[in-house]
């Protein structure tokens, strides 16, 4: 059964961090149509000044972040001794669990281009030991098509393997489509899958999608991308959906507003980090 277009979001010009200008795609109003992805925002400037302030120390409890920069550099610094930069076509993924402070520092570039998203953890995993793992080149399989090229980011496609999340199953495909070309992307029936246009506008589930917008698709077997007169880049999620309750309030999302009263609370009694953990880079 081919999948259809459920929902779209048209990503629109914001501000966050020190003053970072970039797209924001999906958030709070959109977290029960798109579970469990929670927030996408997307880069894309050739101006250093609308991203050199970066995103100061911050916390998060309860999610997973993942931001791929296919163009540019970011490095990440966390309150418990990592520091790590990824660059052009690299991803890193951060559990924040029980809890983080993290920053992000975003140095000037030819051309600034990425997503970051929000994963929602579930219930019984919201307070799990915080991590963090860089996807690097050799961890990112390049699939050629006809007429494209599909990058695993993450999960899987067919018979090829990518990293693997530890709480959510997420497959996270960057799909290259040349000018007048197409690809059907298989699917498990029941898993919540959407997409976002990156660059360029692209025919999706047989609908015409402008560039920086998000689709929720239903459920279904397959669903075909394709591109028109000029190359797309599209970026495509599978997940499982959640179905939870969600109390979000600013960097932390948990359950219950107890949970995340208990959570602010931790931040201002200093008792917020739970955890240790180990360096894990590449």
């Amino acid at each position: 059964m081919e999948r259809t277009i459920v929902e779209q979001v048209k990503g629109f010009r914001t501000e966050d961090g020190a003053g970072v200008s970039l797209v924001r795609v999906l958030g709070n109003g959109t977290a029960k149509a798109f579970d469990p992805i929670l927030m996408l925002d997307s880069f894309d400037s050739t101006n250093p000044d609308d991203y050199t302030a970066g995103f100061p120390m911050h916390p998060h409890r309860g999610i997973e972040t993942i931001s791929y920069i296919y163009r540019g550099k970011m490095v990440h610094v966390d309150s418990l001794g990592n520091r790590d930069a990824i660059g052009d076509g690299q991803m890193q993924w951060m559990t924040a669990g029980s809890g983080i402070l993290h920053e992000e520092q975003i140095p000037p570039a030819e051309r600034l281009l990425g997503v970051q998203l929000w994963l929602n953890l579930p219930s019984k995993d919201k307070m799990a030991p915080p991590a963090y793992h860089s996807i690097k080149d050799d961890e990112i399989k390049e699939i050629p098509f006809e007429g494209g090229t599909l990058r695993l980011l993450a999960g899987s496609y067919g018979e090829e393997r990518g990293h693997q999340g530890k709480y959510l199953p997420l497959d996270y495909y960057d799909i290259h489509l040349d000018p007048n070309t197409s690809l059907t992307v298989g699917t498990e029936e029941r898993r919540s899958a959407m997409a976002f246009t990156l660059l360029g506008d692209a025919v999706v589930a047989g609908e015409n999608i402008r560039e920086k917008t998000a689709v929720k698709f239903s459920e279904g077997n397959f669903v075909t991308i394709k591109s028109g007169k000029d190359p797309v880049q599209v970026l495509f999620m599978s997940s499982v959906k959640l179905d939870e309750p969600i109390a979000w309030g600013g960097p932390i999302v948990m359950n219950s507003r107890a949970e995340l009263d208990e959570a602010f609370n931790d931040l201002h009694r200093g008792t917020f980090l739970k955890q240790k953990m180990s360096y894990d880079t590449k």
